[in-house]
């Protein structure tokens, strides 16, 4: 059967306008429960929201967190917490809890008895317990991947879906601890099909204005590229972060007096209670436009003894509500957020409207939250890989069939991996904010991940090739390490998988060897580890496919690769050109060979000196999430570089005893590659310090330069400005940095600079014409937001101090053909092939090469998700990988042909992006195809003919 006919709007995520599914959901849902008559009108409204914050691993791990050890650090135990609600709750029909992290949830949901899951079912459908964000956990959203974001959503919203159906579906994303909000994360979160969104961080000068002009709800329209209302969401700034208002904490934790309701004791306090908690209800109604309001009651791991919080929050309702007879106007009740939310709709007024987004986030003069952006770097580009390794695994699980989830090389699964990456996106994971044992347990959990989906990958390369060789994966060859490669004197089989590209795919692979490789491979000499030669080719895969190489060691190879002392006049290929300084070793220019565009080009590394919070101007220091320089100056590492060149188009950099740079002018590539070294970072002189590699050109920037949101779409920055507030700039570095996830660039009106990042970092433009990029941080002090300790990593491979080494790539265009040109590049970059090596020849009839599809994808056309959503169904997203504008060529809907290759019912999520879908997997047959959303939930009303014509863009 051939689909034909599925119009996919530019660069969308979902495939129905959203306002029509959601306003159905909120009729389904409001009529099974109504909450109409616990607020009052003409009074002000006091929603109470019990609520706890359950960090999936900060300063404990996950698992210490959830069965509650080493209280020592933090006393915290989230299966406690849940026995304690749900206890709670089915006392009182009145009471109301909301729950976040599905992570942790789930591990409850399974130790319960049917009894007390029915129970909790009954909680569900009656509104009293509702799951809010809904995700494994509540990502960050400076850090993280849009692809790895979706994917932890998903596995929360669709075990909440699977246990609870519509009624445990969440209505409201609730990021209330994430240190800034990202506007591809409201988009995201608006495809989804939330109805609201609701933070509770928010720079302070920002939250003084809107408190001023009564701006603290507003409408968010989160994307350029797509129509509205698509990308809109309401947003709602939640007054007291998430925390209760002073003097109302009734948890374990807390000290704040109980309602002391007998007359006859001396220590009575109802009057006063009252009293002030009608204050806090008044002063915080000024800010806020409506007769509702809503107070978050709970905080960070409270409700341990639920009864605490309910008993006294009982009372409270109670004693505040029965001034109402004596003419009060205040009525309290137990509320949720998605019930708060059908109150102000409800209140039909006109919002104000935001395009930009939250960073960079400061909670006072000289305390901006922009040292996390990079902390942790390791840690982040691992975060990365494993994301690539995972969408490397589902399409394997699926090409391979049954026999990869159990095949020659034993059981596996993709859930470990999938799971482990999604408890990787919560905001104290991949940002970098933990402690080190918890840093070092995420880290393991992806590792274990990975090796789980080995075995899938191994199985599906034997079910698709036909050979059952054993398989290495050298998961360490970005530090030049592969025991096999090394070793071997036999022929080495080297399959390459492109299968995250729906298109052929082209890169140099790189491996090692202690022998002389004959053409057209060049050998070279390295001093790292125990390789000798490094093994560098151009390989090919088809899309979402593989290719094998067979690699020879010969006896009598040809000479190596010659090595020149100093730099070179220049290295180039047919595309690039790039010129250097013969007095100190540094890049000098960098020239498009193809627009014949040249631009002045240098390079060079520096270091902030982190502030240890002895400034007479403040007592902060720069931690894991503060960024705090001394000046605005940094230090150079050196004015010069030694350097030596190879034929193969490489320079290598020595910068010092800690900094050193290869750039690398692939024959094929049209960017320039700089692959760096930054470390053990010296401390020996007390000093902390922030590692930046900054480039400086001729470009006439004028103080604009331009970040990624989440790897997605991109956001104009400008020195010293915010788009909705006038700035009062305090921190002239710290103040100006902002994430980058996978690009940022410069321009003018004739040139555009754009540089390709391998993990989520921090940069700005301090001066114009340049861009730096944070690289590394070594810190001597706490910053005081909670982790304890200084983000001084070192370990047994480390002990002097962390190695961390990374790749930027540069790219230099006219303004207008600029994105076609770093979009597939961030891409590929994101995605890389996975290699993996088999000892000798391959076996006699084994297929050498293999593509899962029988076309390629346009190049705007992504192939985001192919996994596995059950036996007999599979789930796809496409996407227009494209901002609107930004391409001439490739910023406009394009058709895309699907035919399903296998005996599947597939679940499609579908991007809008104005393409049609028919014939691009080999054919056999398609039993159903339903459209859903973007997590893979609510099927869409399918038309009879099986066609999906969307309205373009």
């Amino acid at each position: 059967m051939t689909i034909r006919g599925l119009l996919i709007n530019r660069y969308n995520l979902i495939i129905i306008s959203l306002t029509c599914s959601v306003l159905l959901i909120l009729i389904l849902r409001f009529s099974k429960f109504s909450y109409a008559g616990l607020s009052v009108p003409n009074m002000l409204n006091v929603h109470l929201v019990p609520h706890t914050h359950d960090d999936v691993g900060w300063l404990k791990t996950v698992d210490q967190y959830f069965y509650g050890g080493r209280n020592d650090i933090q006393h915290a135990g989230v299966q406690y917490i849940l026995d304690s609600v749900v206890g709670q709750l089915l006392q009182n029909p009145e009471r109301r809890f909301i729950y976040v992290e599905t992570a942790f949830f789930y591990r409850w949901w399974k130790n319960q008895p049917p009894s007390m899951q029915k129970a909790v079912r009954q909680l569900v459908d009656q509104g009293r317990l509702e799951f809010v964000n809904g995700g494994w956990c509540m990502s960050d959203e400076a850090t993280t991947h849009y692809s790895a974001v979706i994917d932890q959503m998903t596995l929360g919203l669709r075990f909440l879906n699977d246990t609870f159906g519509p009624c445990g579906r969440p209505r409201v994303a609730w990021h209330i601890d994430p240190f800034g909000h990202a506007r591809e994360h409201a988009s995201m979160f608006a495809q989804m099909g939330y109805d609201g969104f609701f933070f509770g961080r928010l720079d302070y000068q920002d939250r003084t204005n809107r408190i001023r002009t009564l701006e603290q709800e507003l409408l968010w329209r989160a994307s350029e590229s797509l129509e509205p209302p698509y990308a809109d969401l309401f947003t709602g700034i939640l007054p007291n972060g998430y925390n209760p208002p002073k003097g109302f904490c009734w948890d374990q934790s807390c000290d704040d007096a109980p309602i002391m309701d007998d007359p006859d004791l001396e220590d009575y306090n109802v009057d006063d209670v009252v009293q002030r908690f009608a204050a806090a209800a008044n002063s915080q109604a000024m800010a806020y436009k409506t007769k509702h309001i809503i107070m978050t009651m709970g905080s960070d791991f409270q409700y341990e003894n639920a009864n605490l919080w309910y008993k006294n929050l009982d009372k409270l309702i109670r004693y505040v509500n029965t001034r109402q007879a004596n003419g009060s106007q205040i009525n309290v009740l137990y509320s949720t957020p998605s019930c708060y939310l059908q109150e102000l709709h409800r209140a039909n007024l006109t919002w104000t409207l935001k395009t930009d987004d939250f960073f960079p986030y400061a909670d006072d003069a000289h305390n901006f939250w922009t040292g996390y952006f990079t902390s942790r770097p390791a840690l982040k580009r691992y975060e990365r890989v494993s994301n690539g390794r995972l969408q490397t695994c589902n399409q394997l699980e699926v090409l391979g069939g049954p026999s990869s989830r159990k095949g020659p090389f034993g059981a596996g699964d993709s859930e470990t991996l999938r799971e482990a990456m999604a408890v990787a996106q919560h905001h104290d994971a991949v940002s970098g904010t933990e402690k080190q044992h918890v840093a070092n347990d995420y880290a393991r959990r992806l590792a274990n991940g990975w090796q789980h989906c080995q075995v899938v990958v191994s199985n599906s390369l034997a079910a698709l090739s036909g050979s059952s060789a054993g398989r290495i994966y050298c998961d360490n060859l970005n530090v030049s390490a592969c025991p096999l490669t090394e070793a071997s004197k036999k022929v080495t089989d080297i399959h390459a998988h492109s299968c995250t590209h729906a298109r052929p795919h082209r890169w140099h692979a790189r491996t090692h060897k202690q022998k002389q490789i004959h053409n057209p491979i060049h050998k070279e000499t390295k001093d790292r580890g125990y390789a000798v030669n490094e093994l560098v080719f151009q390989a090919q895969a088809p899309p979402l496919g593989y290719s094998t190489y067979s690699v020879s060691v010969l006896q009598n190879g040809p000479p190596s690769a010659s090595v020149k002392s100093g730099p070179p006049a220049a290295i180039q290929n047919k595309f690039v050109r790039a010129t250097f300084d013969p007095a100190t070793g540094l890049l000098d220019s960098l020239t498009n060979l193809e627009t014949q565009q040249t631009i002045r080009l240098t390079q060079n590394f520096y270091w902030y000196n982190a502030s240890d919070g002895k400034s007479s101007i403040s007592d902060q220091a720069s931690g894991a999430y503060i960024f705090r320089p001394n000046s605005s100056s940094p230090f150079i590492i050196s004015c010069t570089a030694e350097t030596e060149s190879i034929q193969l188009q490489e320079v290598r950099q020595q910068f010092g005893p800690w900094v050193s740079q290869v750039i690398r002018l692939h024959s094929n590539s049209k960017a320039l590659e700089m692959e760096w070294t930054v470390g053990p970072v010296p401390i020996a002189d007390g000093l902390g310090k922030e590692v930046i590699t900054r480039l400086d050109s001729s470009i006439a920037s004028s103080g604009v330069f331009y970040t990624d949101s989440n790897g997605r779409e991109v956001l104009r920055r400008k020195k010293d400005f915010r788009p909705t507030w006038d700035l009062r700039q305090t921190e002239p570095v710290a103040g100006n940095y902002y994430p980058i996830n996978s690009r940022a660039y410069i321009k003018d009106d004739k040139d555009q600079l754009t540089v390709v990042t391998d993990r989520s970092q921090g940069g700005s433009s301090i001066h114009d014409g340049s861009l730096e990029i944070m690289l590394h941080r070594r810190l001597l002090h706490d910053d005081w937001r909670g982790v304890g300790e200084p983000l001084n990593e070192m370990s047994g491979v480390f002990p002097l101090g962390l190695v961390v080494r990374g790749r930027l790539l540069l790219s230099l265009t006219p303004p207008a053909l600029a994105a076609d040109a770093h979009r597939p590049l961030a891409q590929e970059n994101v995605l890389q092939p996975l290699l993996s090596f088999t000892e000798g020849g391959p076996p006699p009839g084994s297929l050498l090469e293999f593509s899962g599809l029988q076309a390629a994808l346009p190049p705007a056309v992504h192939l985001l998700t192919l996994s596995q959503w059950g036996q007999d169904s599979l789930l796809i997203r496409l996407e227009h990988q494209f901002q609107t504008k930004e391409s001439k060529e490739h910023s406009v809907p394009f058709t895309v042909n699907l035919q399903v290759y296998t005996q599947y019912t597939h679940i499609c999520t579908w991007e809008p992006l104005g393409t049609h879908i028919h014939t691009l997997f080999p054919s056999q047959s398609i039993i159903n195809l339903f459209m859903v959303y973007l997590i893979g939930k609510d099927s869409v009303r399918r038309p009879t003919d099986n066609s999906y014509p969307m309205q373009g863009s």
